[in-house]
């Protein structure tokens, strides 16, 4: 919109220098040598007309690295293309916003900072600050919110009461052993009571000063700050399922599918926890310790192996007979609580309500704590 093919949109040329002076020459001439010893000539040639303004060329760059990246499985894709791909997002992205195509020039920074390597992610971010709050940042997804406000609060607000809850929980559910709940722990009472002793736990008190605890109630605030970002998401009940997929939207087309999706079948939710805070809303939460892995018939191969074939909202008894009985704690989790899941501990999470959670991993041992 707004150029004619190989030419250059109106206010390239200021977009250009930017683009140049955004990525510093030294790394900019080393992440090119290294793309030439890859075999990339025609992308080295097209990023040089790139950065001098030229749209058609910067597109054609991403189009070449992105096919380097889906050109065999993640793990053996030569880094430099990760590197490149970004550098490409970073010149398209330039390029539109120059033309005042804010939104194409958020989405090639978002797939850029999803899919690009890490030299350039300061770089990416800065852009995505700069260009956000630009001219335009007054979304338009804001300006359609209308009735969802009421339909987000109703959202929020679903399964309070127990009974209705439990109508759409597994079997046995809050029946046994419940999650121990304590309130501002100090960090020695939960390294030496919790964390040494692989005992879950759920922390109140502790996030009831974050702005988020309000701010994400409000579904105009959220599509004012986010809307136009693009985001990887999951959908379907698990990643077992055979409708299970990902996709990527923008988070605006993501807040519109949690409230119109019933179906855990099409359920959309970010990508995701040893530590587990609620901030909107309300979730289920089933687990099952370490000890009880040779009953849950973990899947066989590698890659599953950290995955139950049971499912719980229709057990099979017949097929998985050790499952009956087996002892659980489980929980609901509400908001402003954090949960504390041990390393290994099996989980079921079932949201009760549109919610929104924060997931915090660390890693660390029992000999780097000692001394604490």
């Amino acid at each position: 919109m707004g150029e004619e093919p190989g030419g250059a949109a109106p206010g390239s040329e200021k977009a250009a220098e930017t683009a140049v002076g955004l990525v510093d020459e030294e790394r900019r001439a080393a992440l090119l040598r290294r793309i030439t010893e890859e075999g990339g000539f025609a992308y080295v040639s097209s990023a040089e007309k790139a950065a001098a303004g030229d749209l058609r060329a910067a597109e054609a760059a991403r189009e070449m690295a992105w096919e380097q990246l889906h050109s065999g499985p993640w793990h053996e894709v030569v880094p430099a293309w990760r590197e490149a791909y970004a550098m490409a997002c970073l010149h398209v992205a330039e390029l539109r916003a120059g033309a005042g195509e804010r939104k194409d020039a958020l989405r090639a920074l978002d797939m850029g900072l999803i899919m690009g390597g890490p030299l350039l992610r300061r770089d990416l971010d800065a852009a995505v600050e700069r260009i956000a709050a630009g001219k335009g940042a007054e979304n338009d997804a804001a300006a359609n919110v209308g009735d969802c406000a009421d339909k987000w609060w109703e959202g929020i607000s679903k399964n309070r009461d127990l009974a209705e809850a439990l109508s759409i929980l597994p079997s046995r559910s809050l029946s046994c052993k419940k999650v121990e709940k304590q309130s501002s722990l100090s960090l020695e009472t939960f390294i030496y009571d919790y964390f040494l002793r692989d005992s879950p736990v759920i922390i109140s008190g502790c996030i009831d000063h974050w702005p988020a605890m309000t701010r994400w109630k409000d579904i105009e605030y959220l599509k004012k700050v986010a809307g136009d970002r693009t985001v990887p998401i999951e959908v379907g009940k698990n990643y077992l399922c055979s409708e299970w997929k990902q996709e990527l939207i923008t988070f605006s087309q993501f807040l519109e599918r949690i409230q119109s999706t019933n179906c855990p079948a099409n359920l959309p939710y970010l990508a995701q926890h040893p530590l587990f805070d609620q901030v909107v809303g309300r979730k289920y939460i089933r687990l099952y310790p370490a000890s009880a892995s040779e009953n849950l018939y973990p899947h066989a191969e590698s890659m599953l192996s950290n995955s139950s074939q049971v499912d719980l909202d229709n057990i099979d008894y017949q097929e998985f007979p050790k499952v009956e009985g087996l002892d659980f704690i489980d929980c609901v989790l509400e908001e402003g609580e954090m949960l504390y899941i041990p390393p290994k501990w099996w989980h079921y999470v079932r949201s009760l309500s549109t919610s929104f959670s924060v997931s915090f991993w660390w890693s660390a041992t029992a000999s780097s704590l000692q001394g604490t």
